[in-house]
């Protein structure tokens, strides 16, 4: 009798420097291939107005045939307005530059599998992630045997019907649902079906500033410089031209070439300087764009007192938090199962953030200092820490006194006007929960 063998589906290993990683051959590589297959186009370069704007918003909430490709094309011009893009870095930074951990049930860190996400793929997942809040929605394909993170063209995707189309156009019943596999097991959603993100918003203020710049160019074209005015009573069309070409070579300003008695008036505004009219229109399109990103304008720009600037932070802080938050459930909810799918070692885990390790050194100076003063401390702690050969030091101890945040030392050898009073300043104590913006 013929023994019944085991079949087994096949799989690929991929050696990694974390150990190896094992994914199922036919549904990654079918992931790989369906992607590969949409077509890019290139984005058109056009002078977009109000109107333009409004249109492709209609077009974008259309129920039975939603088309965000317009709005799309609005966005890259909005994207490119420098002090939106300051903003946006300012509070993308902020969560960027935090540190994280994976950890398991009982709360340890599970360093081999950090390591697995301090990468540049995954730094890159991050800033994907985040810049859904301005385009509205992302999709993110997750390959870890080949460590990228690649964001599926916004165009091709129809996140109203979970689809995405091969084809920029083509109709969203004719494209693939990305809610099913294989295609669950290697794509990240984040952001709702139906938000535009912040970017619909901004475009009402960086249309009439790019439009306000335009004119001001063209007014210090006209009003910049002096005309230069030649005049002459030849009638020879020789002449003529050869005055023009000198006028032409002489520089960049405006000139004209008349016959004798030709006159030309140049009427200025009466209401005061005209290039405040379009100084101030730029300006109050930037605070508007610090308000929609960062929720204040004080952060970036210049602010007028200690506690405005205080309260600002506060509202800037509540953001970051925001974005961190969202960060930390896209990553439990969809890229450990993905990764753990894909073969990665990362079962049971939970992703954190770091907060012990983003203390400011004043904040860290203060927590130790009060450690110290109250409990027993293994010098081991600062040997590994601060690479620093401590032993038990053979100086008085210090004793907590009965003032406020004031220790002083117990030697009866010290004369009592020669003792040092040590204090930790409370502001040292302060915001110690969000340690972060101390």
């Amino acid at each position: 009798m013929k023994k019944n063998k085991r079949q087994h589906k096949p799989t690929t290993t991929l050696n990694t420097p974390f150990g190896p990683l094992r994914l199922a051959r036919n549904d990654i590589n079918r992931v790989r291939k369906t992607i590969a297959q949409i077509q890019r186009t290139t984005d058109a370069l056009t002078r977009r107005d109000i109107g333009d704007w409004r249109r492709a918003w209609q077009l974008a909430i259309n129920n039975e045939n939603p088309n965000r490709t317009p709005l799309y094309d609005i966005y890259r011009d909005v994207d490119i307005d420098l002090h939106l893009t300051g903003c946006i870095q300012q509070r993308q930074g902020f969560v960027l530059a935090r540190s994280f951990k994976l950890v398991d049930g009982q709360g340890h860190e599970n360093e081999e599998a950090t390591e697995l996400l301090n990468t540049e793929w995954f730094k890159n997942l991050m800033r994907l992630t985040l810049e859904a809040n301005y385009w509205g929605h992302s999709l993110i394909e997750i390959d870890i045997p080949e460590k990228s993170a690649m964001l599926i063209p916004r165009k091709h995707v129809i996140p109203e019907y979970h689809r995405f189309v091969i084809n920029q156009g083509d109709d969203w019943r004719k494209g693939i649902d990305y809610h099913q596999p294989p295609f669950r097991n290697a794509l990240i959603e984040v952001g709702r079906p139906d938000d535009l993100g912040l970017y619909l918003k901004a475009a009402t203020q960086t249309i009439p500033k790019k439009n306000a710049l335009a004119f001001w160019d063209t007014f210090a074209e006209i009003f910049g410089m002096p005309m230069r005015i030649a005049r002459t009573t030849s009638r020879d069309d020789k002449e003529y031209r050869r005055l023009e070409q000198m006028m032409r070579d002489a520089g960049y300003a405006g000139y004209m070439v008349a016959q004798q008695g030709t006159e030309i008036e140049i009427v200025e505004s009466s209401k005061g300087d005209a290039y405040n009219v379009y100084d101030r229109r730029i300006d109050r399109a930037n605070s508007e764009l610090s308000k929609l990103i960062i929720g204040q304008t004080m952060t970036i720009e210049d602010g007028s007192s200690l506690s405005q600037s205080e309260t600002h932070l506060k509202v800037f802080q509540n953001l970051v938090e925001a974005d961190a938050d969202m960060i930390r459930d896209m990553i439990n909810n969809q890229l450990l199962p993905i990764m753990a799918k894909q073969g990665a070692d990362v079962e049971g885990l939970t992703f954190n953030w770091d907060y012990a390790i983003d203390y400011s050194p004043e904040q860290q100076l203060a927590i130790e200092q009060t450690v110290l003063n109250n409990y027993d401390v293994d010098p081991e702690y600062f040997v590994e820490k601060y690479n620093i050969p401590a032993r038990q030091s053979t100086k008085p101890t210090l004793q907590h006194n009965t003032r406020k945040n004031q220790n002083i030392p117990t030697n009866p050898n010290i004369p009592e006007t020669e003792r040092t009073l040590f204090t930790i300043p409370s502001s040292h104590l302060e915001n110690t929960e969000q340690p972060f913006f101390a």
